[in-house]
């Protein structure tokens, strides 16, 4: 058992969208919490993060540009405009050279970033980075991560066995690390009557594919969430509304969680390699049955939570079918408590933070060995 210490933690957060509600996405929302939690456990607790976050200082030195899109029909998930991968990497500069500075005083580097350069920092400037791994491989990333020395004082956590698999095969190394739910923000729902799908609105979270898996089963369905991708979402999603398919927009957390507990049934329909699927453990959470696409860690997931159904990715007449029998199981005694006390016993928020807390003691030790690190997160 590490001891309890008071931190100097920088968190970088992942660049593309401001930290605060409604959150852009499950890994704004799991940063998001983190600095949250940190800062209340008492640790001194800086955070890098694009204009407007919440939590940002008044130090303009850590504050991340904002993507400025001339038209904000061009906005997307995937892309950057022209000209700000420059201005991210003149950021990143700064901050490097900020922490090689004398009078910065920082115990370890709590990484979220999409970008190549924090990942270096370890090497450079010779800070403890822990790495967390988000995403599937991205070359950036993988080509600072294997650019580090055997003396660089660095760690890379994977959010899924999956995710750390894939890793693994361009050379990277990650211990697993599963993301976490707050039970406090996720309350038990009563469930009702119409199914629910909630989400970043983009091509590879495929919600048209809910909307057409809802309208087999004559149910309803409410679909919550940011559209990052606008031209998918007119060509795709909006011709599908109406006749019970309702999209009610991004929602703050409170009116999300009570959104998603009175529903009968979440689906879940990522059609590319999903790396952990926060939206499914929110939801289970809250007591309401998830039916997923097997892609990605989804399965890695939700294996043995009761109230879950997998089907094949993209099988839209199978996802139908098993939401419907999910919502049968409520109705003849699947107890939405159950659900809920299976899902925090595995992702409840509170423990993950206390093991993180632990990682990032481990990583300010820079001379920390990886048993220590695998003990710390309870790998």
């Amino acid at each position: 058992m590490i001891g309890r210490e008071r931190l100097r933690v920088l968190v970088v957060a992942p660049e593309r969208h401001a930290l605060r509600q409604p959150h852009a996405g499950g890994l704004e929302a799991v940063v998001w919490n983190r600095v949250r939690w940190l800062r209340s456990r008492g640790h001194d607790v800086q955070l890098c993060a694009a204009e407007g976050s919440d939590f940002l200082g008044a130090d303009a030195g850590l504050h991340l540009p904002t993507p400025r899109w001339h038209r904000s029909h061009d906005a997307s998930d995937t892309d950057f405009p022209e000209g700000h991968r420059r201005l991210m990497a003149d950021a990143f500069d700064r901050i490097r050279e900020r922490l090689d500075s004398p009078e910065t005083t920082v115990d370890v580097v709590d990484n979220h970033s999409l970008h190549g350069d924090p990942i270096l920092w370890s090497r450079d400037v010779g800070v403890p980075v822990v790495t967390t791994l988000h995403t599937p491989p991205l070359s950036e990333m993988v080509i600072a991560s294997n650019a580090l020395t055997g003396s660089s004082p660095h760690r890379f956590l994977a959010v899924s066995q999956y995710t750390a698999r894939a890793w693994s095969v361009e050379g990277v190394e990650a211990f697993v690390f599963a993301n976490g739910v707050d039970r406090d923000q996720w309350r038990l729902g009563f469930g009702g009557g119409h199914w629910v799908w909630f989400g970043r609105i983009v091509p590879e979270k495929a919600p048209h594919l809910a909307i057409l898996a809802a309208r087999r089963a004559g149910a309803s369905l409410k679909l919550a969430g940011r559209v990052g991708d606008a031209v998918y979402f007119d060509r795709e999603v909006r011709p599908l509304l109406g006749d019970g398919i309702e999209y009610v927009g991004a929602l703050r957390q409170p009116e999300l969680a009570d959104l998603v507990g009175r529903a009968a049934v979440a689906l879940v329909t990522p059609v590319w390699s999903e790396p952990f699927g926060l939206v499914m453990a929110e939801a289970l959470m809250t007591g309401t049955p998830v039916a997923a696409f097997d892609s990605g860690g989804t399965s890695e997931v939700l294996a043995g939570i009761p109230g879950t159904a997998i089907v094949p990715a993209a099988d839209v007449e199978a996802l139908s079918h098993a939401a419907t029998g999910l919502v049968e199981q409520a109705r003849n005694g699947l107890a939405r408590r159950r659900v809920r006390e299976a899902t925090a016993a595995r992702y409840s928020l509170d423990r993950r933070h206390r093991d993180i807390e632990r990682a990032l003691t481990v990583a300010a030790r820079s001379a920390a060995s990886p048993h220590e690190l695998v003990e710390a997160v309870g790998a």
